[in-house]
């Protein structure tokens, strides 16, 4: 098949939005291990993983496909132009998330396999249909769906689910909305444009910048709860804490004259903290 005909369906899984899901299941394995994971559940989870969330976002975009035609930064999508057919698609989308389940289920175990398909259903059903366009609310609940990586690469390794499993997940848990939010302060005009009431179309600036606020406070406390709970050495706190300074400059800039701007740049500064701090906890369970 020519790469014309397989890129339309690469740009179906959304491999960019992917790669961050794979960036918070790397510490979860390490972390689990105690050290360097086995090499048959690590690349069993980060291949299964990619194609799960692969198979959640073409089943996204089937979903959306007319709020897709609606907003500028969508209106590109495969679905959209007419590069690959909505049957098509979905039955992309379905061989994915088999090849991805039995992938889990023969390479890592039962736990982490049914944890992989809570998380598309979750996603799927229970934000794409039942959240988005319901709530302000959306990407505080739905967000969930995107820290399940943590706790199915923790269950590839371990079989089981600890206390620092379950505190990373916050961390993202919280991480989640300003990443989020500050994205569609940009895109603020194509999201009201389809109808999605995101918080920034529904509400004030001033009450968006507040529940970011509390978002990342809340993501500061587990990051340090992550950390305690490791017994991680000061020096993993020091970068943490300085980390989070970073994250806290780009919101406060936010109230400013230029929010967008602003915005788009507390965008790419909480992809550097999720990441830098995802790297950091590799480091620390290398260095245990």
């Amino acid at each position: 098949m020519k790469s014309s005909a397989i890129s339309p369906y690469i740009a179906l899984m959304k491999l960019r939005v992917v790669e961050l899901l794979l960036v918070t299941t790397l510490p979860a394995l390490f972390l689990a291990a105690e050290g360097v994971p086995g090499l048959k559940v690590t690349l069993a989870t980060l291949i299964g993983g990619t194609l799960a969330a692969g198979a959640s976002n073409a089943f996204n975009m089937i979903i959306e496909i007319d709020s897709d035609r609606l907003m500028g930064r969508t209106s590109k999508r495969p679905l959209v132009t007419g590069a690959v057919t909505e049957q098509a698609a979905f039955l992309f989308a379905s061989a994915l998330t088999v090849i991805s389940l039995t992938i889990f289920k023969l390479f890592t175990n039962t736990y982490a396999t049914v944890l992989t398909a809570a998380a598309i259903v979750f996603y799927v059903v229970g934000y794409t249909i039942g959240l988005k366009r319901r709530t302000a609310q959306n990407i505080v609940w739905g967000g969930i769906a995107g820290c399940m990586p943590v706790l199915i690469g923790w269950a590839a390794v371990a079989d089981k689910l600890s206390l620092t499993a379950w505190l990373f997940f916050l961390v993202i848990f919280f991480w989640t909305p300003p990443h989020f939010w500050a994205l569609a302060i940009k895109y603020k005009d194509d999201y009201a444009a389809a109808g999605i009431p995101m918080l920034p179309v529904v509400a004030t600036m001033k009450s968006v910048e507040k529940q970011m606020w509390w978002h990342t406070i809340g993501m500061l406390i587990s990051s340090l709860g992550v950390n305690y709970s490791e017994k991680l050495p000061w020096w993993c706190w020091l970068v943490t804490v300085v980390l989070a300074g970073g994250f806290i400059q780009q919101l406060l800039r936010i109230g400013q004259a230029d929010g967008a701007k602003a915005a788009a740049k507390l965008f790419q500064w909480s992809i550097t903290y999720l990441s830098a701090y995802s790297l950091l906890l590799v480091v620390a369970a290398l260095l245990k």
